[in-house]
Formats: structure tokens, sequence, C-alpha cells
């Protein structure tokens, strides 16, 4: 059985559209996300969600229509399995109500439209026609009376003479009488393109459907049009000065505004509506256009395939067109689809790269000008490969997985298409929201929150600055004032440390002196100064202890209560030198060390400054490793673990010690946060436990969930320091500050998912990561058009995994006279030229020649395989360069081996590397695929091949004999069904993973125990489901877990529409409940469209159709149980066993999962 859940929800817009959905008075921009609408309101200039609804169903239709005599719109949503339904706001219960469903099943038989256009509304929002199969259309229109003004009425399904079908559109008429127009080829072959308009109905009423008889119905025949073009964009009619009358000879009219527009290539064709008559403009470049938007009635955006935003201009004398301009003004992602919002708002919604909102003036004469960037709405769709990079589970040798946590894990997706193309660093981790900025500064050197006499709660905040101490108070209304003085302080220098202590006293710790004072009077009770010249460097406390660092060469304790009297002195001297304190705020009488020469950490008794118990950091001789700061603190819970030392090293990695009763320290583990120091700073919590908030490039807060550490990224990526600010007016608030100022911000207690991009310019066909190299290697092709060519170049690349960002020069790809394309990069550890095992990037890539020929002298080269080494200035370096007969469409490795899938052929090499710069590739063994394989995976000596239409094969790899017998690729079981696979894994045991392109998921199992040699050749069905994206890469996990996890992760899952999906395998003991609770749930939870939960999760091909999911968990659904009423989850619980706080309980631990 397998479960699976979302961890990064799709976030590609494939639909949009403008529509007074919420109310009358104002516009709202609908999105469809996948299985997703989402209601954005335009606020102040910038876009916000107002309201969010799931569907099961993938979107694949979104229009509005707006009945008789109503206000506000109903929206339109048709799914890829042809259910229908229409949504209309509730304001009383601010959701979206179904009011009309239907189901279209179609038949099997019939060929799907090509058409752009899948769904047309008339402009007066009654009328509607839906182009779903190839020379059918399908015409519906609302009620006109009260009673069904609200509901679509099916007129009639008619048959079209124009099978191939580019575009279509209705027109703007005055007649009443809604027109309809297509934009089609003569046969599926031909390059050549019509124009056909109808009626859309043969009666005054619009009662009764137009028959579309090409021959009696048909208004405009045009046959004269780019053989290129793809779009139709109607034009309103505009009131002339001058009343139009109708024209007898139609060769002498002039086409006047209200018409149509075809889009081509290279030209324009404007037609008049009315009159048939024609204006036609030639365009300067030729440009492949996807999408438009009418910003008036004579201008109109336009999107083309390369990200380039133009304004199609119509320029007339009064109403009557002269002529089409079409001028570049500005460049966005490659638009899917295009809404202008009014006030110069447009919005530009992407399936290839992120989703954009600009600002636009048409009246500035600087055409750079026009377009401004407003907003961008976070896109990583469609994700092409992805990495893995747990940051629990590298760094100290024989360490163990840690409990998995997608908090610590961080993948990296190559994302986008064309210019649209990047690297995003996705973690799932804490969001911090900004309550309000306190000041602009420089230069922080520490925060401290304090309270002053009286206060039950912190209302003062010192700024610790590079020369001075400023201090600001806040009232109970969250007002705040910087004071020129408070309790005495010393405000002319820099303050190390300043904390409330019980008994209303307060400690400040400066370069030159530790000072008590007594808060109610501002007099200095006590105070300890350093001999001589020496100044205090480091220092630390909790209420009852405090340590100095003495310029890093001495170590001073001081009793606190006991008015700061000194317990103990201790010269380090020459032989080491002190690099961080730290005082427990838990533990009594002890301190913690960290030395920079040695690089070691000793835990030391406050009374005596002596080590109680001490471990050396560095692991080899060659090792630097030093200790730059410290904390020691209970994280979780006591009755699961002690207190866990925290030492941050210089080099961005922090090493953690479980710490015994005796301080003994065992449990060693490394997790790398940056590549500079982790600074610490120390939250407690209500529960008596402790967060810390680490703060370095890549911000991370440390707490305890389950038993285990986890490292949930932060969203500051700023921040320098850190501390609590628990005030009446902020309440759990924080106060951080950044190299330019400080803020007071919340953090959200739920994770969220976090991304990083870095902006490549080009696709991102495929990556890999060294761990060794500590950089991801990139298969990239990068397309450009020059002088109307399309020009396509391939290219490998790195880029740095902490830094995240380009290193070394680009290694390009090709040879001449011949486009080469990367189809596969994978890292592997293979032997060097002295036999040493060092890491290198395999690159797999094909051809584009003419028939017969290729870059190789015999002419039959189809593909390369390259290896790279990186050198020591991080530059890739080409080692082997070996020319194939077929394109390489995945690589894997083999127990050092190379597998590679090739065109018609799947063969296994070694890897022989005679020097730095050379070596050979032979090969081994080789066996035929069913077809053409698209992916691979290995497991042990099997091999799992996905083919294009065949599911997926195993074979097995066996050795050379000590006979003599050779080596062999032999087939050990394959499924029988078909299925278009994209991606295969490994996941346990005989199981092995397929995703296919109709968005199935299909565990496999080997049936190893099968009574006849051909049962054991078969591979089963143990659980399937539809996903509903196409999957695009799986990579599997292999995490360590608890005895009664009811999950246990098994693979990362990658989809087209940028949705990220944790899969996992479900224990034993946890299948029956988690099964009858999923039937509940689909029984009583209702979405958008009354669409069974059982029928959007089924299996669906071209050849069959599951009923519901098998033997599989839809996690997204598990987890809408937390979002129903008491009463609800009561009557969902009711006959499981488990009580409704046990069931909420468990969907809680499913959901930290991811």
């Amino acid at each position: 059985m397998a479960y699976i859940a979302p961890i990064h929800r799709p976030s590609s817009v494939r639909l949009c559209l403008q529509s007074h959905v919420l109310s009358a008075d104002e516009e709202s921009l609908v999105l469809a996300k996948s299985n997703r609408l989402e209601i954005w309101r335009l606020v102040d200039g910038m876009l916000a969600m107002v309201h969010s609804k799931v569907i099961n169903g993938t979107i694949s239709i979104l229009q509005k229509l707006r009945p008789k005599d109503s206000q506000t719109d109903l929206l339109f949503v048709g799914t890829q399995r042809f259910e229908y339904f229409t949504l209309a706001w509730n304001p009383q219960t601010s959701q979206l109500d179904t009011i009309d469903p239907f189901k279209d099943p179609g038949e099997h038989h019939m060929r799907e439209s090509l058409s752009h256009d899948r769904c047309l509304v008339d402009p007066s929002g009654r009328f509607m026609v839906m182009h779903l199969w190839a020379g059918i259309l399908t015409i519906l229109r609302l009620g006109d009376r009260k009673n069904n003004a609200m509901t679509l009425d099916w007129m009639e399904q008619v048959r079209l003479s124009e099978l191939f079908i580019r575009a279509s559109t209705f027109l703007y008429t005055e007649t009443g009488h809604p027109k309809v127009a297509f934009l089609y080829q003569s046969r599926a072959d031909s390059t050549d393109s019509k124009l056909a308009t109808y009626r859309l109905t043969s009666d005054d009423r619009n009662t009764v459907a137009s028959r579309f008889d090409p021959d009696r119905d048909r208004e405009i025949d045009v046959d004269d049009l780019d053989p290129h073009a793809t779009m139709l964009i109607p034009v309103r009619k505009v009131e002339a000065e001058v009343k139009r009358h109708n024209v007898r000879h139609v060769e002498s009219a002039k086409a006047h505004i209200g018409g149509l527009i075809v889009v081509g290539e290279t030209r324009l064709l404007y037609i008049d509506e009315q009159t048939r008559t024609t204006v036609q403009s030639t365009l300067r470049e030729a440009s492949s256009f996807v999408a438009w938007a009418e910003y008036d009635v004579t201008h109109y955006f336009l999107g083309d395939d390369c990200g380039n935003l133009h304004l199609l201009s119509i320029l007339s004398d009064d109403v009557v067109v002269k002529r089409m301009e079409v001028t570049k003004i500005g460049k966005t992602s490659r638009a899917s689809s295009l809404v202008y919002l009014g006030d110069g708002y447009l919005f530009v919604g992407s399936h290839h790269g992120d989703s954009q909102l600009f600002r636009v003036d048409l009246f500035l004469d600087t055409i750079d000008q026009i377009v401004q960037l407003v907003q961008t709405l976070p896109n990583i769709g469609p994700i092409m490969d992805f990495s893995v990079m747990d940051m629990g589970n590298r760094g100290d040798d024989n360490q163990l997985a840690n409990e998995y946590s997608s908090g610590q894990a961080r993948i990296v997706t190559a994302s986008g298409a064309f210019n649209d193309g990047s690297l995003r660093s996705v973690r799932s981790g804490v969001g911090l929201e900004d309550v309000g900025i306190l000041a602009d500064m420089d230069n922080t050197r520490g925060l401290f929150s304090l309270k002053s006499c009286g206060s039950q709660k912190v209302d003062t905040l010192v700024v610790s600055l590079l020369t001075e101490t400023r201090i600001f108070r806040f009232d109970q209304q969250g007002e705040v004032e910087e004071v020129e003085s408070f309790c005495g302080m010393a405000l002319g220098s820099q303050t190390l440390l300043a904390r409330s202590l019980p008994d209303t006293q307060l400690l400040q710790v400066t370069a030159t002196a530790a000072t008590l004072f007594d808060c109610e009077s501002g007099v200095a009770i006590a105070s300890w100064c350093p001999e001589g010249e020496r100044t205090i460097t480091n220092a630390s406390t909790n209420d009852h202890w405090l340590l100095l660092s003495i310029e890093g060469s001495g170590l001073v304790s001081l009793d606190i209560p006991d008015s700061l009297k000194v317990i103990q002195e201790k010269d380090i001297g020459e032989q080491d030198q002190v690099a961080c304190i730290h005082v427990p705020p838990q533990l009594s009488d002890i301190g913690v060390v960290g030395f920079w020469t040695s690089g070691t950490v000793s835990i030391i008794d406050m009374y005596t400054l002596q080590p109680i118990h001490g471990v050396s950091l560095r692991r080899t001789q060659d090792d630097a490793s030093t200790p730059r700061d410290l904390a020691l603190a209970q994280v979780l819970q006591p009755g699961s673990s002690g207190p866990t030392l925290f030492i941050a090293l210089e080099d961005g990695n922090v090493v953690t010690f479980n710490v015994s009763p005796e301080m003994e320290l065992s449990g060693r583990k490394r997790v790398i946060l940056g590549t500079r120091q982790a600074r610490f700073h120390l939250l407690p919590q209500p529960t008596g436990l402790y967060t810390i908030f680490a703060t370095t490039e890549h911000p991370s807060l440390i707490y305890g969930s389950e038993g285990r550490i986890v490292y949930s990224a932060a969203t500051a990526e700023d921040a320098t320091f850190v501390c609590l600010f628990d005030s009446e007016a902020f309440p759990d608030a924080i106060v951080l500050s950044t190299d330019s100022q400080i803020k007071i911000s919340l953090i959200d207690p739920e994770r969220r998912t976090h991304v990083r991009p870095l902006e490549m310019g080009e696709t991102v066909r495929r990556l890999a990561y060294s761990p060794a190299e500590k950089v991801f290697g990139l298969g990239c092709i990068k397309r450009d058009v020059v002088a109307g060519e399309e020009i396509v170049e391939s290219s490998f690349k790195l880029v740095d995994e902490v830094i995240f960002d380009r290193v070394g020069n680009t290694f390009k790809l090709g040879v001449l006279s011949f486009t080469e394309l990367v189809e596969a990069v994978v890292r592997a550890e293979l032997p060097d030229s002295y036999g040493n095992p060092a890491d290198r990037f395999i690159v797999g890539t094909s051809f584009e020649p003419a028939p017969g020929l290729g870059p190789g002298s015999n002419g039959n080269s189809r593909g390369r395989i390259l290896v790279f080494g990186v050198d020591s200035d991080r530059n890739p370096y080409l080692i082997v360069s070996h020319e194939l007969k077929g394109g390489v469409r995945a690589l894997a490795i083999l127990d050092g081996k190379i597998v590679a899938a090739l065109t018609k052929t799947v063969v296994l090499v070694s890897y022989t590397e005679t020097s730095n710069s050379s070596g050979t590739l032979t090969g081994i063994a080789s066996c035929r695929p069913a077809s053409y394989p698209v992916d691979v995976a290995v497991h042990g000596n099997m091999i799992a091949v996905a083919d294009l239409m065949k599911s997926i094969s195993l074979f097995e790899y066996t050795p050379a004999g000590k006979g003599g017998e050779p080596a062999q690729l032999a087939p050990r079981a394959r499924h029988y069904q078909s299925a278009w696979s994209t991606a295969v894994c490994h996941l346990e045991d005989d199981s092995w993973l397929e995703t296919d392109a109709d968005g199935n998921i299909m565990i496999l199992r080997q049936n190893t125990k099968g009574v006849t040699v051909e049962e054991q050749r078969r591979l089963e069905i143990t659980s399937e489901m539809n996903l509903g994206e196409m999957v695009n890469k799986v990579r599997p996990i292999s995490v360590e877990t608890s005895p009664n996890a009811m999950i246990i992760p098994r693979a990362f899952i990658t989809t087209v529409e940028g949705g990220i999906y944790l899969l996992g395998t479900i224990a034993s003991h946890a299948r029956d409940l988690l099964l009858r609770f999923q039937a509940k749930l689909a029984t009583t939870i209702q979405t958008a469209g009354h669409i069974e939960f059982k029928d959007y999760r089924s299996f669906r091909n071209s050849e069959r159709e599951g009923d519901g999911p098998f033997r599989f968990l839809d996690g997204e659904l598990l987890e809408r149980f937390l979002d129903v009423d008491e009463e609800t989850q009561k009557e969902i619980c009711e006959g499981l066993g488990p009580s409704v706080e046990d069931m909420r309980n468990t969907v809680e631990e499913l959901r930290r999962l991811h």
C-alpha cells in the first residue's frame, strides 16, 4: 500500500480570467492551478488571494457566464475527465457554491480537439460552445427565466466540416445573434490556414442551433491567410461620428472597427465583420504569438513564444481601419494567458515560468519604461529534474540517517523552460511575518530584551552598536520611544550582554566592566572590571552565573546573587585561545568553552573552571574545524532525551552531541547550514523547552518534534541577530536585525514551503549533485531567435551547493553542422587514473542530424556519452567523449558501471580512466527494450527500463563467468499492460514505482514466489492512483523511521505543473484504519462540482479506467479532516474505533511528514 501527500502544491497557471465573481462592484482575478481555483483581488497595486477552492479534478476549462439580469458572474469549470459545473459566490458563507454540475462521458473512439480554444462564451455571457472533439461542437445557453437563469441548457451537438480547428472565437455583433469564427486547416498534414464564420443560431429567438453547413450557413470564408496563423482576436464595434450605411458595392467599402484580427507569424489580417473588407499588415519580424489581452478597442497585448510582450495597435481614421502595427514593449515570462485588469495593470499567467503582475503605461515616450514589474507569483513548474539534499545526513562517517523531515531536506529543482529556466531551492520551513520596522540601523552587534521595574513582560529593547548602545521603550499599545537612559546602564559603548534578573536587578556587560544595577533606583549594586587595560571579549550568563572571556586568554566565573563575586579565574596562556563560551540556561554550575587552536570543546565546572568532559571536533590531521558559537539547552522532551549541545563551526557546519547527566558527550551528528558560521539565539518556550534561531546565509529554526531535532528553514535570509520580545503589544514576537534595519516579527508556527530561485535564462534539462565537490552539474539547453532563425545550443555548467550561484566556466556541447541536446546527467564515484575514487559527472546527449548522417567518421553516430571532472578552480573538464549509434535517453550507475538507455537498446559499459584527461568506455552487455526507453532505475543487479509505450521491464545483470561465459542483461519480468511511461524507481524489496503520461502512479511488484516461470516473470499492480498531473521525475529516498511510524517515506515525485509530492509505504498496522478513514472522508467531504473522490483518483488511460484509487491513500484528502468542524469530525470517526482526538493527532502526525 502507498501514501502520497503534497510538499509543494502545483504552481503553474494555465488558465486565468477577470470576472465579477465576488460582487458587482469589483472585478477579481481567477486562476486555475491544476486542481485548485484561486480568486485574487487587486489591493493597492498588489494582488492578494481572497479565496482558494480545491476541486476533485484537473481543471482544463475556465470561463465566466452572466445570467440574465444578474450583476455578478458565474464561473464555468471543466475537468480533464469531462466533468463540468458552474460556481457562484455566496456572500453569506464566503464560499463558492456549486450550481449546475453535469458530466459528458464522451466516446472513446472520438479524437480530442487540438484547438487552443476549447470553450467559448459569447460577449453577452449567455451562450457557450465547447469544442472538445474534432468535428463536434457542443452548444449550451443560460435560461431566460428566473427559475432557470443560473442553469445551462444543452441546445445541440452539431457536426463541423472543419475538422482541424486551430482557434475559434465569438464575434461582436449588433444584431444580438451570436456568431462564431473558426481558424482551421484543411488536412492534418497541411500547412494552410483558412477562416470561416457562422451564426450560432438559425432563428430570430436564438433557440435553434445552426447546422453549420459550409455551403448554406457560412458567412465569411477566407483562404489567403498566414499559413502559421494560430490566433483570432475579436474587435468590438465603435460608434462612428458619421453614421455607417450599407454599401451596395462591397469592393468599394472600407473596413470599419468591429470585426476580427487573424494573427499569424509574419502578417496580420483585419476583417470587417459586416462588409467582409480586409486590411493586411506585415510584421517587422516573425514571431510565434501564444496569448493576447485587450487593452482597449484599438490596442491589444500579445505575448510570444520567447517571452516578449508586444502591443498590437489598430491605426484608424475615425473608425476606418488603415493598418496595424506590432511593437515590442517589454519582456515577461512565457505567457499561457494574459489578463488586463484595468487601471494600467496587466497579469501574465505562465506555465513555463513565474506568473507576473505588470504596471503598464502606453503613453510613455521611453519604450523601456512602458512595462514595469510589480509583483511575482512564484512557479517552480514545469520541473524537468531534481536532486534531494538532506541537510541532516551529510558530514561525519558512520552517522545514522535522521528521522525524516523535509525541513532538513532541501530539494533543488530544474524548473521552467526556455528563457524562464531556473534552479529552485525548495525547503519546508517556518515563515516570519513582519509586524513592523523599528528603525533603520547599520552595524548592529546585539539585541537584548529587558523588563522595566514592575513590568511582568518585557517592554525594553537594547540595541548594541559598534560604538554605542541605544534603548527603546514600548508601551502596552505598542508605541515606541527611544530613551536617553535606563536603570543607570552605560550607553556610550558596545554592550556585550544585557539581562533582566530576579529581584528587579539588571546585568550589563561591556568591554570594560560587568555591572549589576538595581532597576528601581538605577544604582550600580556591584561591578567587576578586568585588571589593567585588559578587555572583556565575550560573555554568557544565566540567573546564577556569569562567565567572561578576557581577551581570549583568560576565563572568569562570577556569582551573580553574591554581588558578582569572583569564584574562579583561569589563565589559558599561550597554549590555546578561547573562541566561544556559553552558560546553559537550565543546567546549574556548568559552562561550555570552545578553543581556537586545538579545535576542542569542553564542559567546565563553574566553581573551578576545570573541564569535566571534552571532545575534539577535528577528525583528521588536515581538519581545521574551529568552534565559533555554542548552545546547550533542552530542545527535546526530557522523557525522550537529555540536553543537546550545539556547536557552530566556522565553515557553516553545526555539530550536535547528546549530553548525559554525567556531562558526557555522545551521538555526534553534523548538519550543514551554510558556508559561514552560524550564530545561535536561544528562544525559551512556555513548555520549558528551547528553540534555537540560527542566523547564517540560510537561517534555520531548530526545535524538537516527535523525539527528533528538526532544522526548519526560516524566511529571514538577511537576519544577523535575534532576540525574543514577548511584550504586551507584541505577544510571542521576536526582534531581528539585518544589515540595515531592525524589525519586529512573528514566527509562523506552521511549517510551509519556501523557495529560493537562481535564474538561468535557459532550460535546465537535467541536474546531478556531487557531495564531494559540493556542486550541481547542469545540462542546459538555450534557445535564441537570431534574425528570424531559431538557434539551439547545449552546455554543461556547475552551480555551487551552498552559495547557490554559478561557478566555473561553461562547457559548450555540439559539433559542426549538428545540434546536440542534453538528455541525461548523473553523478558517479568512479576510479581515477590512480585507482582512487573520484566524483565524475556523466552526460548523455543526442544529435539532430540529417537522416542517416552523424558527427562520427562513419556517419552513423547519433549521440555521445561524456565524462567530466571538476578541477581545483571548479571548472568542468572533459575526460571522455564516446560516440554512439543511438541517442542517450537515460543514464544510471550499477556497481561502478554505466547503464545507458539508447534509442533502441540498453547497454552496460565499464569506465577506465587512463589519465587526468583521457579514458575509455567499453561495452559489457546489452539488451533490447520493448520499443523506446525513456528512463532507467537500478537496484542491486536489477535494472528497470521504463518504455515509452510498453510500461516497464526488469533485466538482471549477470557478470562474466569464470568459464568464459560473457556478461549479459537477461530479462526477468515485465508489466504486460500498456502505459506511456515517464519515470521509474525502486521502492522496496521487489516493488517498483512507475508513472505515466496520463498522470497515473503505479506500484508494481515482481511475483518472485509464483508457481510457474510465467507468473514469476509478471509484474503485478499492488497500488495505483491517478495524480492528475504528469510526473517528470522520481527520486528514491532512504530514511530511518521509528518502529511505530505509520508511513515510511520512499520517494519524492515532481510534476510538470510544479508539484512536489512525498510518496511512502504504509506500515501494516495502520493500513486498515487509514483505508477506512479515507473511505469515510471521501463520502463525507464535498468539493466544488460534487465530483466523487473515487472518480478523481481512479486509474485512467486510453485502455482502461479503474474504480477509485487501489490501495492508495491521498494525504491531501486525509488532511482535510482538520479543516472541518467538530460535528463533521465525529461523523467521520463514527465506527472507526479511535476517538476524534486520536484521529486528529494521527492526521497531525501525517502532516508533519511534509
